[in-house]
Order: C-alpha cells, then structure tokens, then sequence
C-alpha cells in the first residue's frame, strides 16, 4: 500500500534502464516505491547478470539483472527510469541500442523519468528539444545546446517527461512517476 492508495500501479510494468556506475540511491529508492505502488519494475541493462552502483564517493552493491537490452522491448513497458550516477548515464549513450530504446518511450508518448546525470541519455537520443527539463547542474549547456529548457528545481514535469536534479529530490521525483505512471 502506498500513499496513494492501495497499489496505484497494479498491472503497470516499468523498466529502468542502468548499467555499472548507476547512482545507488536513484536506482533503488524509485524502484522501492515503484514496487510499493504495486508496479512491476524490471531492470534493464547492457548485460546479463549484475550491475554495480555507485554510493555517492565509492562502489555500492549489486543489482540483479532482469532483461537485457536485446530482451526488453519498450511495447511490454508503460514507462522508463533513468537513474543517474556519472558513469551511468555517459556509458549508455554511447551504446545506441540504449539510445534507442530510450528514443522509442519518449516518441511513443510513455513516461520517462530522468534523474541527475540521467537526462544525458535523453540528450543523445534527441528527446529534449522543446521540453522543460531539470538535471545535475553540469548538464545544463548539454540540454539547453540539444534545444531543451533547462531549469533549477527539484522536479520539473513537462507532458510525459519528469526529470529531477539530484538524490535530495527523489521523494518528490517518485511521487510524479507514481502520479503520472497511475494516470496513463
């Protein structure tokens, strides 16, 4: 049960898309209320088996992989978690099945949420152009060069599109996926 009623998200499937260097606590808190809401969330990767977070200033632990990128299909998902971390996000845009994948959400008018250094994927695959977008400070000039508007605030919600700034935002960055995911 969670603050919005008995699982809001019962029945909705939400990948998150990470490979090694994910910021630890932007990968698990969302996933917890994700789950708590009743979603299924399934994490999604360039590899089988696990990934390795980063806790703020060194390694973190491990997370189970669901699905590979070549398995998942953005058609079996209501909506995509882009959790930051440096290392993360700058490693997935340069591989282009990621880009894709997080191409097709966007295009296909599904919910993406994007935290930190998360929007770099979005600015790679060419997503941002027009949107309202929030992200860690330094991918500032990244977004506002790939067209996109970027501001200073904890969430920032433009149509299907949520972005937040950092791990101090996540209570409010994980209300707006519920919110938004429950609504579809």
């Amino acid at each position: 049960m969670s603050i919005f009623g008995n699982d809001p998200l019962k029945g909705k499937h939400v990948a998150v898309l990470a490979t090694d260097g994910f910021e630890q606590s932007e990968l698990e808190k969302p996933v917890k209320a994700l789950k708590d809401a009743g979603a299924d969330v399934h994490i999604v990767s360039l590899k089988s088996g696990s990934i390795k977070g980063w806790d703020q200033k060194d390694w973190g632990d491990k997370v189970q992989v669901d699905k590979t990128l070549d398995e998942a299909r953005p058609a079996d998902y209501d909506a995509l978690v882009l959790p930051g971390g440096q290392m993360n996000p700058d490693i997935l845009r340069t591989e282009p099945k990621a880009v894709q994948f997080a191409a097709d959400f966007v295009r296909a008018g599904k919910v993406v949420g994007a935290i930190c250094h998360g929007p770099w994927l979005l600015v790679e695959a060419d997503v941002v152009r027009g949107k309202n977008v929030t992200s860690w400070s330094s991918l500032k000039t990244d977004i506002k060069n790939a067209g996109g508007r970027w501001e200073d605030a904890e969430v920032v919600v433009d149509g299907n599109l949520i972005t937040s700034r950092n791990p101090s935002d996540i209570p409010a960055f994980n209300n707006k996926l519920i919110e938004k995911i429950g609504g579809q």
